[in-house]
C-alpha cells in the first residue's frame, strides 16, 4: 500500500497531524498505531486514571534501568498504548510551561520557537472555557476546561494564599507563578484526548484517511538518505507500507528514538551491539533524556469525602458512580489533581521552579501502593532539572521495550530543589482551611530532619511522567532534528513529538505535543504546496 504521508503513533501529535494534514483531500493518510481502539470505558471516564496508571491495561507501563539517584530503584514510566496515545492515559492537565521556556528554545537557535511565535498555535487548537482572548482560543477542537472541584482543592488554594502565595487564575495567562486551579482537557465529564478531539469527528467522514491499529512499526525503510516508507507487523504478518512524500515519526520521547536506531539511523555504539548496521550516524539519537523528577507526600483523614476504599465510604463511592452514570458529574468526572501550584524556592529567581499538584486521594508509588481509608496527597515536581539521561536499545527486537535512564535526582541540585519544594508544600498544607481534613502523613516526614528528609525523598520519588528531548531539535552535535523537525541529513522524515523539545518545559507536557503537532503540520503542508 501507498500513501502520500505516513504517521507513526496515534497520539498527542499524531491525532493532529492526521487531522490537519487530510484535511486536504488530494492527500493521501496513514496513522499506525501499536496500541488498541481506544473503547476502554476507563479512559474516558476521567477518574480512570487511577486505575490505568499503575496498570498494563492501554499502557506500556514501562520501567526504568536501576536510577542511582533513586537509591538504586526502578523507575516507572507509563505510556498510551492506545489511539491518543499518553493523552488517553494523562491527569488531564493543560498547562504550557512558563512563556521564558520557549524563549529558551528560540535562543538555542531554534527559530520560529520563541513564545510569540507559538502562542498562535497553542490558541489554534483550543477551546477555553472562558472564551477567545489574548492567551486563548475560543473555536478549537481540544476543549479546555475547569472543574466544579472538591472542597479540599478549594481549601488547598486557600491554604497556599494564607501561606504567602500569589491566587493565580489562570496558570497559561499572563504569568505562571501563584497557587489555583488546573485547566484540564475533560469536556462534559469526559476526557477530551487528541483521539477524541482530533480523530474521531473526522475519521470515517474522510476516505483518504486510513487508521490502523495493533499495528508495530518495525523499522523505517531508507532508500540510501531517503525515508520511503516503513516495515509493519500487523495481525502476526509483516508487511510494507510506501510514502510517497513523507514519513512522519511521533511515536513519543521513548518510541521515536527506539525506532530511529531499530532503523540504523543513531549512534554506532548503540546500534553495533545489536547487530544493527548504522546507515545513518546521528549522535544525539536517545540521548537529552530529560524528565520532571517528583515526590509525593501523601495523607490518610477521616474524611470520607476524599476518594478511596473503606466500609463507611464505600456507600457514597457507589452513589457518586450513579451520578456520573446519570448526568457525567461528581468525583468520578474529576482528574484528582484539580489544583496546585508553581512556586518559586528561591524569592531571586526569575521564574517558578517547582510544580505542585493536589490530589483528592491519597497517592502512593502510582497507585500501585494501596492503602485502605481517604486522603489527600500533595505531588512537588522539579521543573528544571539539570539531570540528563538516555534512552537507548535493549534488543534488536522491535517488540522489546527499550532500554531508559531518565537518571532522576543524578545532579544534586535537583535534590536541594525538591527538598525546598517539599518544605514549601508542608507550609501550606499546615494552613488554618486544610485543618478540617485532620490529614495525617503516612510516611511521618512532616517530623522529619532535612536530613532524613533528603533520604526520605529519595527512597520515594520517581517521573511524573513528562519525558523529552532525545530526538531533540537544534544544530549542536547533539540535535537531531532541525527547527523544522527535519531529521538531519534524511530527507522526508521528521520527529513530530515530545522527543524534539529541547528543554523541558515547566509545567505538563501535552499541551506543547499538541502545540508542535499544529505547528509541524503548517510547515508540511507548505513543504508540499512549494513542490
Amino acid at each position: 500500500m501507498q500513501f502520500d504521508y505516513i504517521i507513526i503513533g496515534a497520539g498527542s501529535a499524531g491525532c493532529v497531524l492526521a487531522n490537519r494534514l487530510s484535511a486536504n483531500p488530494e492527500v493521501s493518510v496513514c496513522l499506525l498505531e501499536a496500541g488498541s481502539e481506544d473503547t476502554s470505558p476507563l479512559i474516558h471516564t476521567p477518574v480512570g486514571v487511577a486505575a490505568i496508571l499503575p496498570t498494563r491495561h492501554v499502557n506500556w507501563a514501562f520501567d526504568t534501568i536501576a536510577q542511582k539517584g533513586l537509591g538504586n530503584r526502578i523507575g516507572y514510566q507509563p505510556r498510551g498504548k492506545t489511539l491518543g496515545g499518553s493523552s488517553s492515559i494523562n491527569g488531564m492537565i493543560y498547562i504550557r510551561g512558563d512563556r521564558s521556556d520557549y524563549e529558551d528554545w528560540k535562543a538555542l537557535g531554534n527559530d520560529g520557537w520563541g513564545y510569540d511565535d507559538v502562542l498562535p498555535y497553542f490558541r489554534k487548537s483550543e477551546s477555553y472555557h472562558g472564551g477567545a482572548n489574548q492567551f486563548h482560543g475560543g473555536e478549537g477542537e481540544l476543549f479546555v476546561d475547569q472543574l466544579a472541584p472538591h472542597a479540599v482543592t478549594k481549601a488547598f488554594i486557600e491554604s497556599g494564599i494564607s501561606a504567602g502565595h500569589t491566587y493565580n487564575p489562570d496558570f497559561n495567562g499572563e504569568q505562571q507563578e501563584g497557587v489555583g486551579a488546573y485547566d484540564v482537557t475533560i469536556h462534559n465529564g469526559r476526557r477530551w484526548s487528541t483521539a477524541t478531539a482530533f480523530l474521531k469527528p473526522i475519521r470515517e467522514q474522510r476516505s483518504n484517511l486510513k487508521v490502523i491499529t495493533g499495528a508495530l512499526v518495525e523499522r523505517i525503510i531508507l532508500d540510501g538518505k531517503k525515508a520511503v516508507g516503513v516495515s509493519i507487523r500487523h495481525k502476526g504478518k509483516n508487511q510494507q507500507l510506501k510514502a510517497r512524500k513523507e514519513v512522519l515519526l511521533s511515536a513519543g520521547a521513548f518510541g521515536s528514538p527506539h525506532l530511529l536506531m531499530l532503523s540504523g539511523i543513531g549512534r554506532k555504539e548503540d546500534l553495533e551491539p545489536q547487530g544493527i548496521a548504522v546507515l545513518h550516524e546521528l549522535r544525539g539519537v536517545g540521548q537529552q533524556l530529560q524528565d520532571h523528577p517528583d515526590v509525593v507526600i501523601s495523607y490518610s483523614s477521616p474524611n470520607t469525602s476524599l476518594l478511596g476504599v473503606s466500609i463507611t465510604g464505600s456507600p457514597k463511592m457507589g452513589k457518586a458512580l450513579w451520578q456520573y452514570t446519570r448526568t457525567k458529574t461528581g468525583p468520578f468526572a474529576s482528574n484528582c489533581a484539580e489544583g496546585g501550584a508553581f512556586l518559586k524556592t528561591d524569592p531571586t529567581l526569575d521564574r517558578p521552579d517547582v510544580q505542585l499538584h493536589s490530589v483528592i486521594a491519597l497517592i502512593d508509588d502510582h497507585n500501585r501502593k494501596l492503602h485502605w481509608g481517604h486522603g489527600f496527597s500533595c505531588h512537588i515536581c522539579v521543573l528544571r532539572p539539570k539531570s540528563v539521561g538516555s534512552v537507548g536499545l535493549n534488543s534488536s527486537d522491535p517488540a522489546m521495550a527499550p532500554k531508559i535512564d531518565p537518571n532522576l535526582l543524578g545532579h544534586e541540585d535537583d535534590l536541594k530543589t525538591m527538598l525546598k519544594g517539599y518544605r514549601m508544600a508542608q507550609e501550606i498544607i499546615k494552613q488554618a482551611p486544610m485543618a478540617e481534613y485532620q490529614l495525617k502523613d503516612i510516611y511521618g516526614t512532616d517530623k522529619l530532619t532535612d536530613e532524613e528528609l533528603l533520604q526520605s525523598i529519595r527512597s520515594r520519588a520517581d517521573s511524573i511522567y513528562h519525558p523529552v528531548g532525545t530526538c531533540k531539535m537544534g544544530n549542536d552535535d547533539n540535535a537531531v532534528v532541525d527547527s523544522h523537525l527535519r531529521v538531519h541529513g534524511i530527507e522526508n522524515l521528521r520527529v513530530v513529538d515530545a522527543s524534539v523539545m529541547p528543554t523541558l518545559v515547566g509545567g505538563n507536557t501535552n499541551a506543547g505535543t499538541i502545540m508542535i503537532a499544529e505547528r509541524a503540520a503548517e510547515w508540511i503542508i507548505q513543504a508540499q504546496a512549494a513542490v
